[in-house]
């Protein structure tokens, strides 16, 4: 469960404390995405392409091992710039943050906005471990990720980065839409809570399938803990 109140080939980078405006991330430079991940009833072409790191994941792991070591949760938010129609995802914002076992509360927003707005990156994601679970979103993750898809952009992604499961490491998912988008919109429930399916027959969220890894992708990571 993550609450946040604001929604190698690869060249990566700790940088802690707050941002300097002299720190310097190159564009994009790329022969082509490596691997797509999931499938998705939805068509890819209603949504905006989203290119990431495949270091990301990794990276975010290790920062996260001392937590999950301790069964604490780890969250970071994902920013990116867009290009020509595609947003390539550049940064990774670790905030301060309180986390439990199954919860993890971002502190101190202000340093993400203002890590975003000096680079005028728009917020499409974030990410956050189940350091003792399964790969899956649940009922607050969900409730979660819907702010993150409806004010921020339709492409908003979330990963989930299980190191104890077996089956898959992480996964990239967002809510259906229209199906898992209008239940989380009439949902008031808070906490952990089911969810009914949708009407259309599909399920409340899945993998994103406009989600691509690319290996000559740069980013840069600030953790603010």
């Amino acid at each position: 469960m993550v609450t946040l109140s604001f929604p190698s080939p690869s060249l990566s980078f700790v940088e802690s404390g707050t941002c300097s405006k002299s720190t310097h991330v190159s564009r994009v430079l790329f022969s082509g995405p490596d691997e797509v991940h999931g499938e998705s009833s939805e068509p890819s072409k209603i949504l905006r392409d989203v290119h990431i790191s495949e270091r990301l994941m990794e990276d975010f792991t290790e920062l996260a091992r001392e937590n999950t070591e301790k069964d604490l949760e780890t969250c970071g938010t994902l920013a990116a710039f867009l290009e020509r129609g595609v947003f390539y995802v550049t940064t990774l914002i670790i905030p301060k943050q309180e986390s439990t076992a199954n919860s993890c509360q971002a502190m101190n927003e202000v340093d993400v906005f203002s890590i975003q707005n000096e680079r005028e990156l728009y917020p499409v994601g974030w990410i956050h471990t189940h350091p003792s679970q399964g790969c899956f979103m649940s009922s607050v993750d969900l409730h979660t990720h819907y702010s993150y898809q409806v004010v921020m952009v339709p492409e908003a992604f979330a990963i989930v980065v299980a190191p104890t499961d077996s089956s898959r490491s992480y996964g990239i998912f967002k809510l259906t839409d229209p199906g898992g988008m209008e239940i989380l919109r009439g949902c008031s429930e808070t906490g952990f809570h089911p969810h009914k399916e949708p009407e259309d027959g599909n399920p409340v969220y899945e993998q994103c399938s406009n989600v691509y890894k690319n290996s000559n992708l740069r980013f840069e990571i600030f953790d603010l803990r």
